[in-house]
């Protein structure tokens, strides 16, 4: 009877992780693609939009976590054991929602580019809604990493609180391009083209021009 429990135990065990793994190594859910999609359609427009109609060398304040490159996302890979894409996304929503607010609120309601800027605002908040429908709550209350932890609430702290060295000046084009950069990485399934093994995480990737096959104008 002893080795029967045992053994029902190890089989209960067994079991939970078959169940828990879908979520923690669950690819991008099908469903995040069309929206996905649908915003970077309106980044492809972002050089007309947040170059042109700026003045040149023109740039905003915003924490420097919100400076969010791919070098970020592979340092994160690196210092944290096992990192989770699921952890990462998450990340990328918190820091690029508070990029664009601190565009539109550099824009006068008369500036040329505050619409197309409020539209991507919305089209970002409603890939975010689909993500979070797209995952069980429990994956929202899951503990997160250290390191990805003191990250997020740098993110959410006051801003009269920040320190002035933990400030950066960053030209919007700047935070537009990190921010479709770093998605294409992230959610690289619903951008898979019909060249082989595309690899959106590596800077040399972007360097080489082939954006300019997925974003005629940026």
């Amino acid at each position: 009877m002893v080795q029967l429990s045992i053994s029902v135990c190890l089989l209960g065990g067994l079991l939970g992780l078959f169940l828990l793994a879908p979520v923690q190594m669950a690819q991008t859910p099908a469903s995040m693609c069309t929206p996905l999609k649908t915003l970077n359609d309106s980044l492809s427009h972002r050089r007309r939009y947040m170059r042109h109609n700026f003045p040149i060398k023109y740039t905003i304040r915003v924490h420097h976590n919100e400076v969010f490159k791919l070098s970020n996302i592979s340092r994160l890979r690196l210092q944290v054991e096992g990192l989770n894409d699921l952890v990462l996304q998450r990340l990328w929503f918190q820091v690029n929602q508070g990029v664009l607010k601190k565009i539109i609120r550099v824009m006068s309601e008369r500036h040329p580019s505050r619409q197309y800027t409020a539209e991507l605002e919305r089209r970002f908040k409603d890939a975010e809604g689909v993500f979070v429908q797209s995952h069980p709550a429990e994956v929202f209350q899951q503990e997160l990493p250290e390191t990805i932890q003191e990250t997020w609430d740098h993110l959410t702290e006051e801003p009269d609180r920040v320190p002035e060295s933990d400030w950066r000046f960053v030209s919007p084009k700047s935070l537009l391009d990190n921010f479709c950069h770093t998605m294409h990485c992230l959610f690289s399934e619903c951008f898979a083209s019909t060249e082989a093994q595309q690899d959106y995480c590596r800077v040399s990737y972007w360097r080489k021009g082939r954006k300019k096959d997925l974003q005629p104008e940026s």
